[in-house]
């Protein structure tokens, strides 16, 4: 994410400059897991090709953010970055946002976040 070149990238198919960094979840029902299997499989994604053949290339879903039910901002624009490298794990979501989530959002590891995925 600190790349340069990523973050040219996704400020171009998102039309914001995301923070250098991901925030990571992992879906904690089946529920949950199966939202995000038939996002992988079903929503159309933004192609993320590497730059002269460097590192991988990538899927991104746009999403909307929502805020704690205990806040009353608005819902915050950003993505899930999905890297097509073997391996990866299948349960493993990295968002993208133009701020820093955790200190938006004031949450912490373990809190719930919900994500609305857009097409």
């Amino acid at each position: 994410m600190a790349l340069g070149w990523v973050q040219a990238s996704l400020k171009q198919c998102l039309g914001f400059k995301p923070f250098p960094a991901t925030l990571n979840v992992r879906p904690k029902s089946a529920e949950d897991r199966g939202v995000w299997r038939r996002a992988r499989h079903e929503l159309i994604a933004l192609p993320l090709p590497p730059l002269d053949g460097g590192f991988c290339s990538a899927r991104i879903y746009r999403i909307d953010i929502l805020p704690p039910a205990s806040q009353a901002s608005e819902k915050i624009d950003g993505a899930v970055l999905l890297p097509e490298v073997k391996d990866y794990p299948n349960d493993k979501i990295e968002i993208v946002a133009p701020m820093r989530l955790k200190d938006h959002l004031g949450i912490s590891d373990g809190d719930p976040l919900t994500l609305e995925f857009l097409n």
